[in-house]
């Protein structure tokens, strides 16, 4: 009986990375495991879709922070050009929101960069084979999030000596740890550590909660959580 990972043809992979190292290691990497074998890389979302054009890879590896046409608009076009391409995001971040708007644009598939070669190549795989693949952090991210009671925070009344505008949407429970977090002198090390999640995500938590609140840096932000009662 045949099984989603029989020999057989090896998997045509397109390898979209902006970091020139990265994207060749990933390439080289990939190219030594069996089943599998890179036709072309490319180092934004326009390359990668020229590139899918023309050697119609079965599936693309797309980092999704990328300057000019990022990993997700990237899914998008591929979705539409190249419909046979099976899209799996591969990144350093493992931000839910992240996650769910790949997964809209199209893709098949959320792995981060620390994941072994030899699982990698697994993955594209069981991709190819029709398979969606989320890596485990992702999911049990994901699944918190979706059985999580309120997944939101009203945007707070404005109190005197408020240091910055109210957000235009309301925080997330997640935004609204990091906030307190921040408040109570937290490095962004020790915030990844107290919430289970990487660095680059609180980077991203707290550069949404800046834009969010108006507020310049972290000084603003925990003066803001202690205006209005966070801690």
């Amino acid at each position: 009986m045949s099984g989603p990972e029989d020999p057989g043809a090896p998997v045509r992979v397109l390898v979209v990375d902006d970091q020139e190292f990265v994207r060749e290691g990933i390439a080289s990497l990939l190219g030594i495991q069996p089943g599998v074998t890179v036709v072309a890389t490319a180092s934004d979302g326009r390359q990668a879709v020229e590139a899918a054009v023309t050697h119609r890879p079965d599936v693309a590896l797309v980092d999704i922070r990328m300057p000019g046409t990022d990993g997700i608009d990237t899914a998008a076009a591929l979705a539409t050009r190249v419909p046979t391409c099976r899209v799996v995001m591969l990144t350093t971040f493992d931000d839910q929101d992240y996650v769910a708007r790949a997964l809209k644009a199209g893709a098949v598939g959320y792995l981060l960069k620390n994941l072994p070669s030899a699982e990698l190549a697994r993955s594209v795989r069981l991709v190819h084979a029709g398979v969606a693949q989320l890596d485990t952090a992702v999911m049990a991210r994901l699944a918190a999030a979706l059985t999580a009671p309120d997944t939101a925070v009203p945007a707070p009344e404005p109190a005197p000596g408020d240091h910055g505008p109210g957000p235009a949407e309301p925080l997330t429970a997640r935004e609204v740890d990091v906030l307190r977090l921040i408040a109570g002198g937290a490095t962004n090390r020790e915030i990844a550590s107290r919430l289970f999640i990487s660095e680059g995500t609180v980077k991203n938590h707290i550069s949404r909660i800046l834009g969010r609140l108006g507020l310049r840096d972290r000084t603003q932000a925990a003066l803001y959580a202690r205006d209005h009662g966070l801690l």
